[in-house]
């Protein structure tokens, strides 16, 4: 590292550490030592303000600059990096501070107390009291869908922090084509059976499947059964590449939601990194790119998948191989989420637990919008203005048996020069969270109608259900053992 700059050294990044932890005990090391916030900047040759924002646990330093702090401080970046805050007022202020950034806190829509030296002990514990009340009734009211939030909640954070880019699902991917000889360009049913085949499995079509199932697999005697009705709104091929994804993937029955939704987004990634092998779907954005172009509609035609799917896999290539970052969203014409990941700073709805399905939109967002489009066989392209920042989304509506839902994918304003659709004239802004954006009715309109009117709700019969049990939840399986029965040979 000799001769390198270390404040802009980008590779030598600082051990995972407690941002908040780490400024608390920065901070006291440094009034220890009679030192002031300019004292230590001027030795680390920054601006005070940099040094602040390390210390109010805003930023984590990199490690080089951490080692510069602990020879100013004249300690070591072991006794920087320890894990216990260096005195209990630290200990009560890094609790608000972790409570104030959390989403229950900032789902109370309140501004946040800036948690300073001036503030007594009693006013932080009082705060600190009534969230970790709020808190508990949040979980007490979330009790039966808790599990399944959470679980949600952690796994895009973890889709989040690999670029929703999986390296070794794609290897699994390009090694099964190549065992069935396919070289290049779209997937073909026949391809899709030889892999089954390839990997000791017939499919066989019934009309008596399950119906709470899209297909069962027999792995006693290596039989996929599929339904002989397939969706007009569905890949027929992606029944197959899914009910085989699980033996490739090795997965095990699920031990809990959590397992269970990792396992089919882990088959739903690998069914598009098939249905779209990675190599030609980047050669093609890559060159989409080259030229300003990209587009969903040319990616779905390319390789004969939905439009959905073409959305997924942009997003699982964005980042990683095209230097993108990006977001999607599918919302149901009710204007919840269905599901959505991000990597690019948009801020989505989300309730106390960080969950962003089941939320609603906001009226303004291009997911809402593109419902109110007359012309639903072109794109739909829109600038939005919010508060985290210009985006630019492509949307589109597709049906299902359960209503009408929009899927879009979305960049921050500077990386639309890459599309097809950055000139759109469409344009709106959305204030949300603020409440007055569309979550309140204007004030005339209120004072019109408040207590005059009576809406009968259709309420989703999901929406006061608990979660389905079991090891596939929603799947009777005593009805799929019996189908297997019905089916077996003999």
């Amino acid at each position: 590292m000799a001769g390198m700059t270390v404040i802009d050294d980008v590779h030598d990044e600082a051990p995972a550490a407690d941002a908040l932890t780490l400024g608390r005990r920065i901070r006291a090391f440094r009034q220890r030592r009679g030192m002031t916030l300019e004292a230590l900047a001027a030795a680390l040759d920054r601006a005070p303000s940099q040094v602040s924002t390390i210390e109010n646990g805003n930023r984590e330093p990199r490690l080089a600059q951490l080692r510069q702090i602990a020879a100013a401080l004249e300690v070591t970046v072991d006794d920087l990096l320890a894990p216990e805050p260096p005195d209990e007022r630290a200990a009560l202020e890094i609790a608000v501070e972790r409570a104030q950034r959390g989403p229950v806190f900032a789902s109370l829509g309140i501004d946040p107390v800036r948690v300073g030296r001036t503030v007594p002990d009693a006013t932080l514990q009082a705060i600190l009291a009534l969230h970790q009340e709020v808190e508990r009734l949040h979980r007490e009211r979330a009790a039966t869908p808790e599990e399944a939030r959470r679980a949600n909640a952690e796994l895009r954070a973890t889709m989040r922090a690999r670029d929703n880019h999986f390296a070794e699902l794609e290897t699994i991917a390009a090694d099964l084509l190549s065992a069935v000889g396919h070289t290049g360009g779209p997937v073909s049913h026949q391809t899709v059976t030889d892999m089954a085949d390839h990997l000791g499995y017939s499919l066989h079509y019934v009309g008596d499947l399950p119906h709470s199932t899209r297909s069962v697999t027999d792995r006693r005697n290596g039989r996929i059964y599929l339904p002989t009705e397939q969706s007009a709104s569905r890949d027929s091929r992606s029944p197959i590449l899914q009910a085989f994804a699980s033996h490739v993937l090795g997965h095990d029955e699920p031990r809990n939601y959590a397992d269970f939704l990792r396992q089919r987004v882990e088959t739903n990634y690998l069914t598009a990194a098939l249905l779209l092998p990675e190599k030609d779907a980047v050669a093609f954005l890559t060159e989409a790119k080259n030229f300003r172009r990209i587009s969903m509609e040319d990616l779905r035609d390319a390789f004969a998948v939905s439009y959905e799917t073409a959305a997924h896999r942009f997003t699982n290539l964005a980042t990683a191989r095209l230097g993108i970052p990006v977001h999607f969203m599918k919302v149901h014409e009710s204007g919840t989420i269905i599901k959505a990941y991000e990597n690019d700073a948009v801020v989505f709805p989300s309730d106390a637990l960080g969950a962003v399905e089941g939320t609603p939109v906001c009226r303004s967002w291009t997911a809402r919008t593109v419902f109110d489009v007359a012309d639903r066989f072109s794109p739909y392209y829109q600038y939005t203005d919010t508060t985290s920042g210009t985006f630019w989304c492509t949307s589109r509506v597709e049906k299902a048996k359960e209503g009408d839902y929009s899927v879009s994918v979305g960049v921050p304003f500077a990386h639309v020069k890459w599309f097809r659709g950055r000139e759109t004239p469409h344009r709106a802004v959305s204030r949300c969270p603020d409440e007055s954006c569309c979550r309140r009715p204007p004030a005339a309109l209120a004072d019109r109608w408040t207590g005059m009117a009576w809406p009968a709700a259709r309420t989703p019969t999901s929406l006061l259900a608990a979660l389905p049990t079991g090891t596939f939840p929603g799947v009777d399986p005593t009805e799929v053992y019996a189908f297997l029965d019905r089916h077996a040979p003999a």
